[in-house]
């Protein structure tokens, strides 16, 4: 067991305003001031810092932080906050009234930070976080450079929420507006998935241990699949996700960044700008499919009616804001190939749904078979599995000896779980993302280049669906895993997609017992044919 230690970085900045436009908003109460409040009693804000949340709606201070209160009551990961802490956390936050689309809004706010930085005799860092609809990022981008409230490259940073455009030619008019304002460096394009602890401890699983990267490519590797599975519908945000979907709202860009994280070159150094190189030169080999190959490679579904976790579910098509004849995809499975040396001939299989049978994000790892086959039932491929959530976990399936007077072999685990070897409270992606923006650090937030090239890889599938809207639409049960035609997809590596139930990673390996030489033959058939 390891003894707890401290996983947050020390704080680098004295002082900080932070800004929160969209203060009334759901992204607010629950994980923006809850993380900012775990920040703060675990000692890693600035020694002096205020918050401005300022929104359209007109509420008094106190009744607006004793609103904030509920949020950190019942969605902070320490629990009820502390009476004490709380008021003295609270007194540091202010509550601006104004309407984005007025000067005086910003003329109001600027004050606001003045008057506090004049007190403290200090020029701080400035962060402003955009929890907002896309339609007020450049409104409030424009405003923040016409009122030089954020025109210090090296202490002023904006945080811009997804989804970051809407297709390729939207995040590229979008980049160009906000790179005519800021520079680079002070733009954070923030992706909570990167911020989970699994997710970062990635790198250093991958590149802290030379047992595994000899073996991270086409030679030993034979599939790798990503998965996030969603028990949740689309609840209240029918009238957005009615014009996104699951490929844009999940495929580009969480699901894309952990095939980067997954399938990098190892960085020159642990360094922002070295990693998100490594990580846009992924994406550039990322093969780009034509419209035929879009149908061959990609399975799109929506969720029928059905139960989730013992309770009863409508059709999206019933669900509020959701147009009845809606082909708007709840669930999208992807074959994809990476076109470089390392890679290639190697799927990447991705699959995200909403109202599936379990919560669960998961990175299964399938290495070729033994080339040693002296065993007759050494039919179980190893699998490196890597679970992000609910659990934190990283698994190893291989084969072992049953005890006993005969050679009799079995598949078995090693397994690593947070939960086993720390004693304390893992923080929130959004602490640890918040944090890094206060010090400067954007080892883990996308560059513009890198948005821009993921939506390439999605274009023509987006593309493909618009010009034929019914086609290959499948209808899945809610409280299933999908639909069954995502299994096709994954032959001749897999007959169905890996699930991890917390039960021994033994009992869950796929049957994939095809022969080394049978497999090789099917994996070159397949690469062809795409």
């Amino acid at each position: 067991m390891y003894t707890k230690r401290n996983h947050m970085k020390q704080k680098q900045v004295a002082l900080a305003s932070i800004t929160i436009f969209g203060a009334k908003g759901d992204l607010t109460y629950r994980k923006l001031i809850p993380a900012f409040y775990n920040l703060f009693i675990s000692h890693h804000l600035p020694s002096t810092f205020s918050i401005f949340c300022v929104d359209f709606l007109a509420v008094d201070d106190a009744g607006y932080r004793d609103w904030l209160l509920e949020g950190v009551n019942e969605f902070s990961r320490t629990g009820r906050a502390d009476a004490q802490k709380w008021t003295e956390f609270a007194a540091r936050i202010t509550y601006v009234q104004g309407d984005f689309m007025k000067k005086e809004t910003y003329s109001t706010l600027k004050g606001q930070i003045q008057k506090f930085e004049d007190k403290q005799q200090q020029r701080g860092v400035r962060m402003f976080y955009f929890a907002v609809a896309p339609r007020f990022i450049e409104v409030i981008a424009d405003a923040l450079c016409n009122q030089k409230l954020c025109n210090r490259d090296t202490l002023d940073r904006i945080v811009v929420e997804k989804p970051f455009g809407t297709d390729l030619d939207s995040a590229r008019k979008l980049n160009r507006y906000l790179s005519k304002r800021f520079k680079e460096k002070q733009i954070y394009h923030i992706d909570h998935y990167l911020g989970k602890e699994m997710v970062q401890n990635i790198l250093a699983f991958r590149f802290a241990n030379h047992v595994f990267e000899p073996l991270w490519n086409n030679q030993y590797i034979d599939h790798i699949q990503i998965s996030v599975a969603e028990e949740v519908s689309v609840g209240r945000r029918g009238g957005y996700y009615d014009s996104s979907g699951a490929l844009r709202d999940m495929i580009q860009n969480h699901l894309l960044q952990l095939l980067c994280i997954i399938a990098m070159d190892c960085p020159k150094a642990y360094e922002a700008e070295a990693i998100r190189d490594a990580k846009i030169k992924v994406l550039k080999s990322t093969r780009i499919y034509n419209t035929e190959q879009v149908f061959k490679n990609v399975v799109r579904g929506q969720y029928a009616a059905g139960v989730v976790g013992g309770q009863p579910r409508r059709a999206y098509r019933e669900e509020e804001q959701v147009k009845p004849d809606s082909t708007t995809e709840t669930f999208v499975a992807a074959r994809f190939f990476i076109d470089s040396e390392r890679w290639k001939g190697v799927p990447f299989f991705l699959r995200t749904g909403k109202n599936m049978a379990k919560q669960s994000t998961t990175i299964m790892i399938q290495f070729k078979e033994s080339p040693h086959k002296i065993f007759k039932d050494d039919i179980t491929p190893n699998q490196l599995i890597i679970s992000i959530q609910p659990e934190l976990e990283i698994g190893l399936l291989f084969e072992g000896k049953v005890p006993g007077l005969h050679m009799k072999l079995l598949p078995m685990e090693m397994d690593f779980m947070y939960k086993d070897a720390y004693i304390e409270s893992l923080p929130e992606a959004y602490e640890a993302l918040l944090l890094d923006v206060l010090d400067g650090e954007a080892t883990q937030f996308m560059r513009a280049d890198q948005i821009e090239w993921a939506w390439k890889v999605v274009m023509p599938i987006l593309n493909a669906w618009e010009k034929s809207p019914k086609k290959q639409l499948q209808s899945y049960e809610s409280g299933s895993w999908g639909p069954t035609a995502a299994n096709a997809i994954l032959k001749p590596f897999a007959k169905e997609w890996f699930r991890l139930n917390h039960e021994p990673l033994s009992e869950l390996a796929p049957a994939t017992t095809t022969a080394n030489a049978q497999t090789t033959a099917a994996n070159a058939e397949v690469t062809a044919a795409t």
